[in-house]
């Protein structure tokens, strides 16, 4: 059966998945990219170095972002939004863009390499956000869509 996914079905999906695709377009060129995230309610919030996906971005702020859940073939649930990409430039700002994007994907860092990483990276949490691009995407539409056996 294939349906449509409810508005609190989608907020839960965004709120409970960490990994997305963000799809951006510029100069005539399209480019979808996987992204660790952090969904408050109304932003997804991020953290890279330079690069092509914040070149287009910077270039075109209005993006689509994709998550899935996947179980299987034949049971599976996506959302896709569009929205519009914002730079956080302010200090105080990215310190808590990076507070918001720890707080959510510490609890699910279970890998030695992961845990490691993760406790050498929160001594440094404010080094950590004045260092790279520190971003937030405003959702402005969002869908979602599902099958289930």
């Amino acid at each position: 059966m294939l349906g449509e996914l409810n508005n609190r079905q989608i907020e839960f999906i965004l709120g409970s998945v960490i990994v997305g695709r963000i799809g951006c377009h510029a100069k005539g060129k399209t480019y979808v990219v996987p992204v660790t995230y952090a969904y408050d309610g109304k932003y997804i919030y991020g953290h890279t170095s330079e690069g092509l996906k914040i070149d287009m971005m910077r270039e075109n702020p209005e993006v689509c972002f994709q998550v899935d859940v996947i179980d299987n073939m034949s049971n599976w649930r996506s959302v896709i939004s569009w929205g519009t990409f914002e730079e956080l430039k302010g200090v105080e700002e990215r310190k808590e863009a990076v507070k918001i994007l720890r707080d959510t994907v510490m609890p699910v860092m279970t890998g030695n390499t992961t845990i490691k990483h993760a406790m050498r990276d929160s001594h440094h949490q404010a080094n950590e956000a004045l260092s790279g691009v520190v971003y937030r995407i405003e959702l402005t539409t969002k869908t979602g869509r599902y099958e289930k056996v």
